[in-house]
């Protein structure tokens, strides 16, 4: 798929769209009392770009990448973590600036996590790795910070996993509250691929900067959108496919209305990201 045709995807996207309390500490979420009438804002995810991004043999560079969401007029990027050749300080800083300077926020990031190691020191490092990336994200001035929630290790069982998940989760999140940045689990397939699963980790977490991040492509039920539906009210951002697949079916184009009615229907403030795949 070209550049140009993802651009126009963006543009007819943004056109689509504007067309149509924080919890406690120590409490479970509850579904977010949004005030004010439903409002999303337009991010572009670096995914989208990964064939050009990717580090192995980078025909973009972020800087670019940021420059051609200011170009489709969107209101933020999230540079996904796999793209950066530098995480220094300094570079980080440099890239805020060029979004400043464009008008782009930066909703927020993305970091290939994997909370269900059973194995206590693989654990480890990958409780570290994303408090790494919190650091990093909060220079850049993100929001939010997607994280996965994993799949079960081999002779593992999944309830082990999934308390060994919600304790990383909460311990990530104490660290991230500190620089005023929700974590949002996204339904990413093992222990989240379905809104029961999802759910289950949701209402475990008690942490008031914890939260979904709702992937419109990533349910494969026999009706997606209402699962999407289940999940959009404890969402604090959304990644939005062109594409879905229901359960025994190809996958076919994502209806962009019926998404955008589930989400104001929650009540849903915030920024939609688009991470083209198809």
């Amino acid at each position: 798929m070209t550049i140009q045709r993802r651009h126009f995807l963006a543009s007819a996207l943004a056109g689509s769209i504007l067309g149509a309390s924080i919890a406690t500490p120590l409490r479970a979420i509850e579904p977010i009392a949004r005030k004010g009438p439903p409002r999303f804002r337009l991010s572009l995810a670096a995914y989208s770009y990964r064939k050009y991004l990717d580090l192995k043999k980078p025909t973009m560079t972020l800087e670019e990448f940021v420059e051609l969401a200011a170009s489709m007029n969107l209101d933020a990027v999230e540079p996904t973590a796999y793209y950066f050749a530098d995480t220094s300080a300094a570079y980080l800083t440099r890239l805020r600036g060029l979004c400043t300077r464009l008008g782009l926020d930066v909703s927020g990031g993305a970091v290939g996590n994997n909370f269900c190691h059973a194995d206590p020191a693989k654990l480890r490092s990958e409780i570290e790795a994303v408090k790494a990336w919190i650091e990093r994200y909060a220079l850049l001035g993100a929001k939010t910070i997607r994280i996965f929630a994993g799949s079960v290790s081999k002779g593992d069982d999944e309830t082990a996993a999934r308390t060994r998940c919600v304790a990383a989760i909460e311990e990530a999140c104490d660290h991230a509250g500190k620089h005023g940045i929700y974590l949002a689990l996204e339904n990413h397939g093992g222990i989240t691929s379905t809104p029961e699963q999802l759910l289950g980790i949701v209402k475990s977490v008690r942490h008031a900067w914890f939260g979904v991040n709702l992937d419109t492509g990533n349910f494969h039920g026999a009706d997606p959108y209402a699962d999407l539906a289940r999940l959009a009210p404890y969402a604090v951002n959304v990644q939005l496919k062109t594409e879905i697949q229901p359960a025994g079916q190809p996958k076919i184009e994502a209806d962009l209305a019926r998404l955008m009615r589930l989400l104001r229907d929650a009540g849903y403030r915030g920024y939609v990201a688009l991470e083209y795949e198809a």
